[in-house]
């Protein structure tokens, strides 16, 4: 039976849980009575679509085949950065932005590019701004089933 490897497009099922088991995302559906179809996260290996621990991971794999790993902070989302939490005057927000902690926001640097930020504080004259992925600094376990070698 054929193996996942290297240049390879394929389908994998997966849920991500954090160390205490709390799941942060799935291509499953979790929900027996929702009635969704869930379809499989499709990549190509090699070609950098998902965090690196879990190519890895898929690398060897053959269709049909079931796994559960961890992905340490360095193959996943890397290490927070506390460079990238930073606490801006609320006057410097759009007139439009009603800052609150958990909110979502695009931040356009001079040169244009966009990136996301995460409100982490408010008060009356700042508000804070993380843009560190969510998931940065944390050990990811991941249940998955390659579907398909495409």
């Amino acid at each position: 039976m054929a193996k996942a490897r290297e240049g390879d497009r394929v389908k994998v099922h997966y849920t991500g849980r954090l160390e205490g088991g709390e799941v942060f995302d799935s291509s499953v559906c979790l929900d027996d009575e929702c009635g969704c179809q869930a379809e499989p996260l499709e990549f190509t290996i090699g070609e950098g679509e998902v965090i690196p621990g879990f190519e890895k991971a898929v690398v060897g794999m053959s269709e049909g085949e079931t796994k559960t790993f961890t992905i340490p902070v360095d193959e996943a989302y890397g290490k927070r950065n506390e460079e990238l939490v930073v606490a801006v005057e609320r006057t410097n927000l759009p007139e439009e932005v009603k800052p609150e902690v958990g909110a979502r926001l695009e931040v356009t640097q001079e040169d244009g590019e966009e990136f996301p930020v995460v409100i982490t504080a408010v008060s009356d004259t700042h508000v804070t701004l993380d843009a560190n992925h969510p998931l940065a600094g944390r050990d990811l376990t991941f249940e998955i089933e390659l579907v398909e070698i495409g």
